[in-house]
């Protein structure tokens, strides 16, 4: 599992970025182009709305083909993604259910930054945010801006609301 460690000295790490409460990314991997993220230091684990998942073995790995609708409220965009399992975890959800869910290794790409995270998949359709950024996933990246949104997105804030808009059918 991956941890986050506090560093020994500070002043030897340049200065993290700030990013809001939520902010759009891309799995450029999974073919995830866009996605509103919620940044969540509650969460330890980062997770991403999936559905369909289907498992199978390919190369002695255990594989996991599933489908996600990237965008908030919105079901007719959907991609299909392959990966290789990392693991599966006991995890507990916002209900405080436990349930065992299959964990990915992907990029994920924010600002201008692109690195690894691991991702637990389940189906979010009744959550807000397709995808939910853990604190493992940034810890030593960025420092969190609760009061604001779309720090670091390269896609804008009118973009933001248009997505809203045309996922409600105002637009």
């Amino acid at each position: 599992m991956e941890k986050c460690v506090a560093p020994i000295s500070r002043a030897s790490q340049l200065p993290l970025a700030a990013i809001g409460w939520r902010e759009w990314a891309t799995l450029p991997q999974l073919g995830v182009q866009q996605i509103k993220a919620k940044v969540d230091t509650g969460a330890r684990t980062s997770v991403l709305h999936a559905f369909d998942l289907q498992y199978f073995e390919a190369s002695q790995r255990l594989m996991v083909q599933f489908k996600t609708h990237p965008l908030q409220r919105n079901t007719s965009l959907v991609v299909e993604a392959i990966a290789p399992v990392l693991a599966r975890r006991q995890i507990r959800n916002s209900g405080g259910q436990t349930q065992e869910r299959p964990v990915i290794l992907t990029p994920v790409s924010l600002g201008q930054q692109l690195w690894n995270i691991e991702l637990t998949l389940t189906n979010r359709d009744m959550m807000d945010f397709r995808l939910l950024l853990g604190r493992t996933a940034i810890c030593q990246r960025f420092l969190v801006h609760p009061g604001d949104s779309y720090l670091m997105s390269q896609f804008s804030r009118s973009a933001a609301h248009a997505d809203e808009s045309n996922a409600a059918g105002l637009a």
